[in-house]
């Protein structure tokens, strides 16, 4: 043993890891805890499969990082996502690949996680405190952290890895963000992010509403500014759009301050504007006597052929027979270029992660130790650092916990 007392104040992913690795190297720990259970939000995370790292090359990773990625260098390069495929398999948690790298559960189950990770605290005796709520925090020659009920523990090292303020239910509610404020830490406003969309045309989402979009592409730009562009997989909602791709471009959006905006669906991406025509008057050609609302249906799910014809500002039920070259041109140019004026990003509630937090300037990448409070160390979501979905945020919470938890055990 080290003889040091390091404290953890958060028990998810960061936390538990942070712990686990301060134990390993002879810290005696406690971990505080304000829910009555460890891991909460970890257990609906990739709805509650928990998609709990990526298999990219560490050179690929920082590509997916939206905010901060080359703080992440050294916390990543020190413990990458294969280095926790080695700790999970080795506490019996095994796993498997599925597309994209994205790594889970063999069993699906999130639960599997949870108990690995306190599996190994147990095993090292990590004083785990549950519903446990912080108080204060203040420091002389140690930390001074004090519990709702009264208890005061008095540690060597302090580590918050409290999250930030996505999922609220969770504990994640932020409240950590003021105690780091009257520690002296500058805060960047948080914001929610990997997020659905509110858009304008909320009467057509409602009308296509849970339909699920594979292999289309989007642009979303600010004015004439490309904010993101992206493939794969888009939903509409009963208030706008989700799904992956839209997930991902909020946090693009957010990351430019918000504000209006438009989304571009190309509908047809593996077609040219030329393909798709041809491929139009051909089916214009075998239906002279249909609706153009049946035959859009070899090119379009049902929910969306039932509305998007009036976008061509076409009626549904107009005879193919009748329709001119210029309307012909204007239903091509709709499919692949559908517009969605955003108004705006969801709550905290649905966002799977918070862009924002603890200024990584007053952070040593290194050891992730405060720059501002000597023995103060700061990991996962409660820093200004955030990644696209697969993945990519609870292997930047091991990494980081994993290095604050070994620095702070000195």
């Amino acid at each position: 043993m080290t003889g040091k007392l390091v404290a953890v104040a958060g028990g998810g992913a960061a936390g538990m890891m942070a712990a686990i690795s301060a134990a390993e190297n002879g810290a005696k720990v406690i971990l505080i805890e304000r829910n009555e259970k460890t891991g909460k939000k970890i257990y609906i995370t990739g709805k509650g499969r928990c998609n709990l790292t990526n298999s990219c090359p560490d050179e690929e990773f920082f590509s997916h990082v939206v905010s901060n990625p080359k703080f992440l260098y050294s916390a990543i390069y020190s413990y990458d996502s294969g280095q926790v495929c080695d700790f999970f398999e080795s506490q019996g948690c095994r796993l498997k690949e599925e597309r994209g790298g994205r790594i889970f559960p063999v069993s699906d189950h999130a639960s599997d996680v949870i108990k690995a990770l306190n599996k190994r605290m147990g095993e090292l005796n990590v004083d785990v405190r549950l519903n446990s709520v912080i108080r204060s925090v203040s420091r002389n020659d140690a930390f001074e952290i004090k519990l709702a009920g009264g208890e005061v523990i008095i540690a060597d090292s302090l580590i918050v890895a409290c999250g930030g303020k996505s999922y609220p239910t969770t504990g994640s509610d932020g409240s950590m963000f003021g105690m780091l404020k009257s520690l002296g830490h500058g805060i960047k406003e948080p914001v929610p992010a990997l997020v659905p969309f509110n858009v304008l045309e909320k009467e057509e989402c409602m009308a296509a509403q849970g339909l699920a979009l594979k292999n289309v592409s989007i642009v979303l730009k600010d004015g004439k500014k490309k904010i993101y562009d992206g493939f794969g997989e888009m939903l509409y909602t009963h208030f706008g759009l989700s799904g992956p791709l839209v997930l991902t471009a909020s946090s693009y959006y957010q990351k430019k301050g918000g504000g209006a905006a438009k989304l571009y669906l190309d509908l047809k991406p593996a077609l040219t504007t030329e393909q798709l025509d041809a491929r139009l008057l051909r089916e214009f050609e075998e239906n002279k006597n249909k609706d153009l609302g049946n035959v859009l249906g070899s090119l379009l799910p049902g929910k969306l052929r039932e509305v998007f014809p009036s976008r061509a500002g076409i009626a549904a039920d107009k005879k193919v027979n009748s329709i001119t070259k210029e309307e012909r041109r204007a239903i091509v140019e709709k499919l692949k270029c559908l517009e969605y004026n955003i108004t705006g990003c969801r709550g905290f509630e649905e966002a799977i992660v918070t862009q924002g937090g603890v200024n990584v300037k007053e952070v040593d990448p290194s050891t992730m130790e405060s720059r501002i409070v000597p023995g103060l160390y700061i990991a996962g979501e409660a820093l200004d650092v955030d990644a696209h979905t697969g993945g990519y945020n609870l292997q930047i919470a091991w990494s980081t916990g994993r290095l604050a938890g070994i620095s702070a055990a000195g």
